[in-house]
């Protein structure tokens, strides 16, 4: 069995100069990020579609799993090249993190050091987002700057995924809803405010009403104690399932989704509607 060690050294291989894979030799440090993006997904994707067909991992999650893993790798290869870090600096730097901000396992931050009693989830909960906070304000004194609430939140997130971290952090300090009934209430308000900028033909103010309308379904979505990011997802998938249908009925009329009339497409989108889904 090949080890990190190995995975290591296939990397420095690989970005060896004269010999060396002379795409991987190209890559810097932010020519990558793409793939790394990508990668994640196909985990996520090959997590889902796994579980729904064996209830477990399969070959297709382990093999998207060691592709996540070698972006690390790559990241710390081209990263020791430049002198700032390597890959056991990563192991360690996550230890020290992951021991810190679980202090209801690892008392006095050691590693080997066990608890004698319990902690409740509130507790950890409490310590965790004071851990949070610490960090945050630590960042901020190495750059420098104030600490901003929302600062050490990646930008580079789906954007329906960031705007439920924003809203639970917000929640986290009394700045929310009370329940989705009356998040809901603020998705009326966005509609009409959406509904007068299409009536003055504002195409600014109407993308901006929109936006807000958006965030707001979020917010209405997180009290659901539901990923609106999942959710948008299902929606998606629904409507590929029905315009499937849609195809396949008229492949069997001897006509193309292309010489269909709309009328017909919506009649047979009804149709599809209350197909049983699976």
């Amino acid at each position: 069995m090949y080890t990190i060690d190995d995975l290591n050294y296939l990397m420095a291989r690989l970005r060896k100069p004269d010999t060396g894979c002379p795409w991987d030799l190209k890559q810097t440090l932010i020519s990558i990020n793409d793939s790394t993006i990508e990668e994640a997904y196909e985990l996520v994707d090959a997590l889902q579609q796994s579980f729904a067909h064996n209830g477990k991992a399969d070959q297709q999650v382990l093999e998207e799993l060691g592709d996540v893993l070698f972006q690390v790798i790559f990241y710390a290869q081209l990263a020791k090249e430049e002198g700032s870090f390597q890959f056991a600096d990563i192991v360690h730097v996550l230890c020290e993190k992951l021991i810190r901000r679980h202090p209801h396992v690892f008392p006095d931050r050691e590693l080997y050091a066990e608890h004698s009693e319990p902690v409740s989830e509130a507790e950890v909960k409490r310590q965790w987002e004071q851990i949070k906070a610490e960090e945050r304000a630590e960042k901020a004194q190495l750059q420098q700057q104030s600490a901003g609430f929302f600062d050490d939140l990646p930008r580079a997130l789906p954007a329906l995924k960031r705007a439920q971290k924003i809203q639970k952090r917000a929640a986290n300090i009394g700045f929310d809803w009370p329940n989705a009934v009356a998040a809901l209430s603020k998705i009326d308000e966005e509609l009409a405010e959406l509904k007068q900028a299409l009536d003055t033909q504002d195409a600014a103010a109407s993308e901006q009403e929109l936006a807000d309308l958006i965030f707001s379904c979020v917010n209405v979505a997180r009290h659901l104690q539901a990923d609106a990011e999942s959710l948008l997802e299902q929606a998606n998938q629904k409507f590929m399932r029905r315009f499937g249908y849609i195809e396949a009925q008229l492949a069997q009329q001897g006509t193309s989704l292309e010489q269909a009339s709309l009328v017909e497409m919506d009649s047979l989108w009804e149709q599809a509607k209350r197909q049983p889904e699976s």
